[in-house]
């Protein structure tokens, strides 16, 4: 159920949704890892890398961070990455395998501090947003240095040169049947529950 079948999505179903999502990963942690660790999503990261001007060590947040395969990725590049994800379980793995700070923060409730990233990879996670709350994707710009490429996109990198004209920075989304297939469960619970 979403917005294009006319139902909008209360709090309380947000939260559920957000719940039953996190509680999801929370229960296959360990089974996730094992099924990701080995993609190769290097053509992703050099798409983000490429559209950030600068030179290492560029400030990266690994949105929805998962067990921390990426963060290791942009780690071995000279970078410096900070994680956020909203599972407990995949924090701690995170930590342990990319070896970086990262932060458990709910997706619909994000305190990013302002200007504190030249970029952002958000690599299959903004699935886990129902559409009607995408707005709140806004957000991030925040998060983003002032002089930055604004755009976030579920299938391609959107780009939007500053006014300044430098581009510094960026997001990228890229898909995967896992986070849609989570966020899907979760939002069918929800609206068989109604």
């Amino acid at each position: 159920m979403n917005q294009r079948e006319g139902i909008v999505l209360g709090v309380e179903d947000l939260a559920l949704i957000t719940a039953r999502t996190i509680e999801h990963y929370n229960e296959r942690a360990a089974e996730f890892w094992e099924g990701t660790r080995d993609h190769d999503v290097k053509q992703n990261i050099e798409a983000l890398l490429r559209h950030i001007r600068g030179a290492p060590p560029l400030r990266i947040l690994d949105l929805g961070c998962g067990p921390g395969r990426d963060l290791a990725a942009f780690r071995s590049l000279g970078h410096e990455p900070i994680g956020l994800e909203g599972s407990p379980p995949l924090a701690a793995m995170a930590r342990e395998h990319g070896g970086c700070e990262v932060w458990e923060q709910d997706f619909l409730a994000l305190n990013l501090p302002a200007g504190r990233f030249d970029g952002i990879f958000a690599n299959a996670s903004l699935f886990h947003v129902p559409c009607q709350e995408l707005p709140r994707a806004g957000e991030l710009r925040r998060g983003l240095e002032s002089r930055t490429l604004r755009g976030v996109s579920r299938s391609r990198i959107m780009a939007r040169v500053s006014r300044t004209g430098g581009v510094r920075g960026g997001a990228l989304l890229s898909t995967t049947r896992i986070a849609a297939r989570a966020t899907a469960l979760a939002c069918k619970r929800v609206a068989q529950e109604r």
